[in-house]
């Protein structure tokens, strides 16, 4: 017999690891991103009295010179990167090649677009000539800057060669693990980007839980002041300096299997199970959000996408610029990943202090999609669980009354509960009330939300948020909400007309076979009578 998901994580895994994966930081300069700026930077810091476009080609011509003289000084090789070549194929060349601790492994140059500057001349007779300025696309050099870091192994800063400068920086948490185990004599193998095995887990997590963003700004801080930079030290510290800002963060799981098969089975389940993740009612039990008229879908609605790439299957599950991802590493891991493509999804600026808020933002999501796929299969109660539920009980001294499985009032209530399970700011009566009052196809009031509410709370399906009128599902309300529903909605529901004496033609296996039941059971009746 297939084992089901919450026993393949509890019993076939071997090591499970949180940690931040790829992380792509879009450092920029607050002072120069309007006109205003760049004519003050021109004018009043520079010294020109004339804000001209002229003065950029030799800025940009010191800043080519600078990184051409470094390359050679520093014997790196300068390579040009055409147009859809995969640039991580053509590096991983020199990366294999290069021996030392720390440097620049190769330096590439790619013309890519850009947000620049562009002038407009403004002027007539008589007065003086000005310009205006406006950003608008342009196609420019940009610098790749491929390093091995002390602290962060394999990396790569990008800078562009005009005006105002955009730089962007691609980190790795895996590595910055791997090369802190190292330091502290923890032996451990890598699976691809990630762990295999690890002769102190603890340590291992503990590593991963360390990674913050001053670790961050530690490695942009040492490397912008070692490689050529556009701005000159007295523009920088003038405040003409790049800060960071988070453009994509991957926060990931992985829960390595003690047998590859056991990977096959989970996703099969998974599969089986949950593709419907992506719907609106679903997003709730995965994402920490309350969807409004101000979060409307996407254009082409909320997704759940289920691939097989040969033999490789993924599950991948969108919401606005974001998604969630699983899939199965290397014949080897399960690998939960959460990509917020955007901080603003979540109401929350791309400041690298928010990098750790971020972190555990998508730990709780991959945590989610976890828990629902567990409690989606195991959502078994006992006996005496069913029985407290099909009967009014005292609780702490208050009378609860039953939620009583086929009552529609009750399935439709627990039914409607699974889109609000889990969201850290919790739901209210009004939030919970309209799904209800659908699922049920009739009015259903204020007041019976309210006592709905209660004898909810009371059976320790629901918790009140103290202080509030908002409630978040417990563990074992979202077992109770799983099981109604399963049972009613796959089984009863569909099966119901088997039992339905029907005269129609159409091919009914479940009637026909309890019709045969109920043939022989007859049939031994007849016989132990006629025996006697």
């Amino acid at each position: 017999m297939t084992p089901n998901i919450a026993d393949i994580i509890r019993q076939h895994v071997s090591l499970s690891v949180r940690c931040i994966d790829r992380l792509y930081l879009h450092p920029y300069m607050p002072k120069l991103q309007t006109s205003g700026g760049l004519c003050y930077f021109l004018d009043t810091h520079l010294g020109h009295p004339i804000p001209s476009p002229a003065l950029f080609k030799p800025m940009h011509d010191r800043f080519v010179d600078a990184v051409h003289a470094f390359a050679r000084r520093q014997r790196i090789p300068l390579i040009p990167f055409e147009p859809k070549q995969r640039k991580d194929d053509i590096v991983a060349d020199y990366r294999a090649r290069f021996r030392g601790r720390e440097g620049v492994v190769v330096i590439g140059v790619a013309q890519e677009k850009m947000r620049s500057f562009k002038a407009h001349k403004r002027g007539g007779p008589g007065t003086k000539i000005t310009f205006d300025f406006s950003r608008q696309p342009v196609a420019v050099n940009h610098y790749y800057f491929y390093l091995q870091d002390r602290d962060w192994g394999p990396a790569f800063l990008k800078i562009g060669t005009y005006l105002p400068y955009p730089v962007k920086l691609c980190l790795n948490g895996h590595e910055w693990v791997k090369q802190r185990l190292t330091r502290a004599c923890v032996r451990f193998a890598s699976l691809d980007n990630g762990f295999l095995t690890c002769a102190d887990p603890a340590a291992l997590q503990a590593a991963c839980d360390t990674l913050g963003p001053t670790d961050v700004q530690a490695f942009f801080d040492r490397w912008s002041h070692r490689l050529p930079w556009p701005m000159t030290p007295r523009d920088r510290a003038a405040g003409y300096d790049h800060r960071l800002a988070i453009c994509q963060l991957e926060v990931s799981v992985t829960h390595v299997f003690d047998r590859p098969v056991q990977g096959r089975h989970f996703f099969e389940a998974v599969v089986r199970e949950n593709l419907d993740l992506g719907r609106p009612d679903r997003i709730g039990l995965l994402f920490p959000l309350r969807l409004t008229r101000a979060t409307p879908p996407p254009p082409y609605g909320y997704r759940t996408r289920v691939i097989t790439d040969g033999v490789q299957p993924s599950l991948h599950i969108e919401y606005k610029s974001s998604h969630v991802k699983q899939y199965f590493k290397e014949q080897r891991a399960l690998r939960t990943e959460t990509t917020i493509n955007h901080p603003k999804d979540f109401y929350v600026n791309k400041g690298v202090d928010n990098l750790t808020h971020l972190r555990d933002l998508g730990q709780g999501v991959n945590r989610k999609l976890l828990e629902v796929e567990r409690l989606s299969q195991h959502c078994v109660l006992t006996q005496d669980a069913l029985d407290r539920l099909q009967q009014p009980t005292l609780e702490a001294g208050q009378r609860a009354s039953a939620l009583r499985f086929g009552d529609p009032r009750v399935m439709a209530l627990l039914q409607a509960l699974t889109a609000f399970t889990h969201l850290p700011r919790g739901f209210r009566n009004r939030d919970l009330r309209p799904q209800v009052a659908a699922l049920l196809g009739r009015a259903y009031t204020a007041a019976q939300m309210t006592y709905d509410l209660r004898r909810l709370r009371l059976k320790g399906l629901i918790h009140r948020i103290p202080g509030t009128h908002r409630y978040t599902a417990t563990t074992y309300g979202l077992k109770v909400a799983f099981f109604y529903s399963k049972l009613y909605l796959r089984l009863l529901r569909p099966n119901w007309p088997a039992l339905l004496p029907l005269d129609d033609a159409l091919p009914r296996p479940l009637r026909d076979a309890l019709d045969h039941l109920d043939t022989e059971i007859r049939k031994l009746h007849e016989e132990a009578t006629f025996a006697a």
